[in-house]
């Protein structure tokens, strides 16, 4: 019979023991709970806004091995807030900077990076061989993607998200608590909450709720502590106030319930009814370019260009000549405009401006259509000098 391989014992150097000195004073952790973290597999979904505290700190917390999901390039509009990068780290892949500042914080660290999108056919093959996936991402099919795989799997789930001055966490999927659709059966409609780059995020907010989400997978790998399984941990920055809703397994929820019906990943972009990439407008509505705008411009043709973005957003930058009618106003406005004229809606990024369009069309507008890529397209293609945010 051939002798089983056994993996080399783990142990910490010298050198390790002075950098995680604070922790082995403590009885806690002590040497047998830092042993733990080295072990220990984490896979952090998404670099961002969330995955940079979380980065930081468990690389700092001496978690072995990390596994970085992200496959987007650091932009300026990225520095407010994902403190992992810098400056310099502008055009670069988040991948590449992230891992090279853990590194720098903690070089006895081993990074696994996936520079793809999470999907449904990749999703299984990337969580399996992790102890705990922590959900970094910041949109609704893959927060729904890495919730059913873990719960397929068997991993648990540190799950937080942030909101201008609001964020929330919990663990899911774990000791037999609740996961993620015995929170939110159903995703809400596409359009109904805004994404962080339409409706803007605190820069210190990520920090606080990243901070947090650390904090339960380093609790999770010790065997510690109350963990918030069951709890969704509500955050409000403006108002400086932690509140804890209780959250109960359902036992009619399909994928952990008593008698689940999903027992496989699923197209979540098309069970989320959004588009699959960031921009576009979705079924149904007719895109014009923004230099098409600008020759329309040019010729003198007749059109109304409705700017649908909040008026906090026209003191950034405006297009000339354009109607304000921010999209909340827009079902009780609706009689400020005519619908024997051409109108273009415009917006920031191009997505609230769809659903102006969209709902102009329900509203008997027949000769709508929607700037693609709003202000900020229009900066890239028509005019430099414009700012984008």
């Amino acid at each position: 019979m051939a002798s089983e391989v056994l993996a080399p014992p783990v142990s910490l150097s010298n050198e390790e023991i002075l950098r995680y000195s604070r922790h082995l004073i403590m009885p806690e952790v002590a040497m047998e709970g830092q042993l733990k973290l080295k072990r220990a597999k984490v896979l952090l979904i998404g670099a961002g806004g969330l995955g940079a505290p979380l980065g930081m700190y468990l690389a700092a917390a001496g978690v072995g091995r990390i596994g970085l999901v992200d496959f987007d390039v650091v932009d300026a509009t990225n520095l407010q807030r994902q403190v992992i990068h810098g400056t310099k780290d502008v055009g670069r892949k988040k991948l590449d900077s992230a891992a090279e500042r853990m590194l720098d914080i903690n070089p006895f660290l081993h990074i696994d990076k996936y520079e793809t999108a999470l999907t449904s056919e990749n999703a299984l093959e990337i969580l399996r061989d992790y102890d705990v996936v922590v959900d970094g991402t910041d949109n609704f099919p893959t927060r729904y993607l890495v919730n059913d795989a873990c719960v397929l799997l068997g991993k648990p789930n540190v799950y937080g998200s942030i909101f201008r001055f609001e964020g929330q966490a919990t663990v899911f999927a774990y000791n037999g608590g609740p996961c993620y659709r015995c929170l939110y059966p159903e995703p809400p409609p596409p359009g109904l909450v805004p994404s962080c780059a339409e409706g803007g995020v605190l820069g210190v907010l990520p920090g606080t709720i990243g901070a947090i989400q650390a904090t339960e997978t380093v609790k999770l790998i010790l065997g510690v502590g109350e963990l918030l399984v069951g709890r969704l941990l509500l955050y409000d920055a403006l108002a400086m106030r932690f509140r804890e809703l209780k959250l109960r397994k359902n036992p009619d929820c399909p994928l952990c319930g008593e008698n689940p019906t999903i027992r496989s990943l699923i197209d979540y972009h098309e069970f989320c009814g959004v588009p699959r990439q960031e921009g576009e407008a979705g079924p149904g509505v007719s895109e014009i370019e923004p230099m098409e705008v600008k020759a329309k411009m040019e010729r003198g043709e007749r059109f109304v260009l409705l700017d649908v973005r909040e008026p906090h957003e026209l003191q950034i930058c405006s297009l000339p000549g354009a109607t304000s009618i921010p999209l909340g106003e827009l079902p009780r406005r609706v009689h400020e405009l005519d619908t024997a004229d051409e109108i273009i809606t415009v917006c920031k990024m191009g997505q609230r401006s769809a659903r102006a369009a969209n709902f102009l069309r329900q509203a008997g507008f027949r000769k709508v259509k929607n700037m693609r890529g709003g202000t900020n397209r229009w900066a890239q293609t028509v005019d430099p000098t414009l700012p984008r945010y």
